[in-house]
């Protein structure tokens, strides 16, 4: 390859970087100063997904001729359920979006508590005991707290997402703009 060829990417890749860094950042501002629109907006993507993949899940029902019968009817009433849902979605969607938002937060404690118990069982082959006990605890008192308070844990955890956007798509953007290209 060229050296020609390999600034350009390079220039390309930083050029890509920074603008990723300053979109993520905007996200962020949205997040943090309109949050629930921000919410309104990421279910309404949901929902126009949903729908996209219903009719994908319906025609394949219909012109899936190496599927079986079964398979065809399983596709079929997938498709149906997935544009439900996203209807379901638009139809409803600030309760759509508060549930969404409840539910992350519920996954997420379950997956921290989750995640401390497993630790806990493998602190005696990892080779510190106690940074080991030490995240285990936190994951699971963390875990816990998100479980058992869902809507303050969601929203903490968008506003952590929210300040995390504008910090880092900042970072990376400077760092982007500021970097020398190399060769």
């Amino acid at each position: 390859m060229s050296e020609s060829f390999i600034t350009g990417l390079a220039e390309s890749t930083r050029r890509f970087v920074a603008i990723t860094g300053l979109l993520a950042a905007l996200a962020g501002v949205a997040i943090l100063v309109w949050p629930g629109h921000a919410w309104k907006a990421i279910t309404v993507v949901l929902a126009i997904y949903a729908i996209i993949a219903g009719i994908v899940y319906v025609v394949v029902a219909a012109m899936g001729r190496s599927l079986g019968t079964g398979g065809r009817i399983g596709h079929g009433l997938l498709g149906l359920l997935y544009i439900v849902a996203g209807c379901v979605a638009f139809g409803q969607l600030s309760q759509t979006a508060g549930f969404l938002a409840i539910f992350i937060a519920v996954m997420i404690g379950v997956m921290w508590v989750m995640e401390g118990f497993v630790a806990l069982f493998v602190v005696s082959t990892e080779g510190s005991s106690a940074w080991t006990i030490i995240f285990a605890i936190i994951s699971i008192l963390a875990g816990l707290s998100l479980v058992s308070s869902p809507v303050w844990g969601a929203v903490f955890l968008w506003w952590l997402l929210g300040l995390s956007l504008v910090v880092l798509g900042l970072l990376n953007a400077f760092r982007a703009i500021l970097s020398k290209p190399t060769a």
